[in-house]
């Protein structure tokens, strides 16, 4: 049985690395995946810990804080010494890393896509009505297809999909559909192209406390430099908006030889104003910052998130 977060804590030495995760079954996947590839080398357990976004699915993200709500409890068992890492959807984690914390890996990133289950873009019926409790989602759908009509979508991927039948569409992230063996609910999967991925979408990150070497080095058997880096350049572009899933951004790096080429935008909540960049370097944090001033600076996003806020 794995442990519960409120079991006291107990030392690692000789006994198992102990990993913090949601209970959800997405988030188990994800907990379990990160498990098997370290078993190899050390024995592991979970230690399952209740978020605040777990438990209230009755409001929307943006009311109960958005980014940070489903890893604040999971962050605060390796803190407290209850786990000796936490795994996380990177696209779940704020975009400057909570002290006391470091991202000890990145897993091998799966499909960063967002996926239409229910319906393709095109064949939406005109005003046709789409379930996301993404702002960044329902932002973009309205830029490409501005008649349509949108209701909030919270739950695990279960929920949502049993809620889909209500709706002309809802959107998910094919990665999750995939870890769940549920591929074939996918309608279409959107074009990173047109439809520009949360940062970190599809992507494991798994945090230890810093300066713990020795998980650390343990962590270092599934960091994946390809997908760090991307994801590092995806989080720097996010810390210099300041800006979480609780506004209408996005930002998908790719690596192209031994550079890295980074797109990202900012959107109106109504879709009506699309800000788009993109730029490519050999460093993922400058990459990403730059690609940030530019939206902010130059191309107006300042205004246009301040607006927002």
């Amino acid at each position: 049985m794995p442990a519960r977060a409120s079991d006291p804590p107990s030392p690692r030495a000789g006994g198992p690395l102990r990993l913090a995760t949601r209970g959800s079954p997405l988030a188990r996947w994800q907990a379990e995946w990160v498990a098997d590839a370290l078993r190899p080398m050390t024995d592991v357990e979970l230690v399952i810990v209740d978020t605040v976004g777990d438990r209230r699915q009755d409001v929307s993200l943006a009311v109960i804080g958005g980014q940070g709500v489903f890893v604040k409890e999971v962050q605060a068992a390796v803190l407290d010494g209850r786990a000796d890492a936490a795994v996380h959807s990177a696209k779940d984690l704020p975009s400057v890393t909570a002290p006391g914390l470091e991202i000890g890996a990145i897993g091998a990133r799966d499909d960063p896509r967002d996926a239409l289950v229910g319906s393709s873009l095109a064949a939406l019926p005109p005003n046709g009505r789409v379930a996301t409790g993404s702002i960044r989602r329902r932002a973009q759908l309205a830029h490409l297809r501005p008649d349509l009509e949108f209701d909030d979508l919270r739950g695990n991927i279960g929920t949502r999909l049993a809620k889909a039948s209500g709706y002309d569409a809802i959107v998910v992230a094919v990665a999750a559909l995939r870890r769940l063996g549920l591929d074939d609910r996918v309608t279409e999967a959107l074009d990173p192209e047109l439809m520009v991925p949360q940062v970190g979408q599809g992507a494991i990150a798994v945090e230890c406390r810093d300066g713990d070497v020795s998980t650390r080095t343990l962590l270092g058997a599934i960091d994946d430099d390809a997908s760090r880096r991307c994801v590092i350049a995806e989080r720097a572009f996010l810390a210099v908006l300041g800006s979480g899933c609780t506004l209408p951004v996005g930002a998908h790096a790719t690596v192209i030889g031994d550079r890295l080429s980074l797109h990202a935008v900012i959107v109106s909540v109504d879709g009506k104003t699309l800000l788009t960049h993109r730029a490519e370097s050999r460093d993922a944090v400058a990459l990403g910052e730059a690609v940030g001033r530019h939206l902010l600076d130059s191309a107006g996003g300042r205004e246009l998130l301040e607006g927002l806020r």
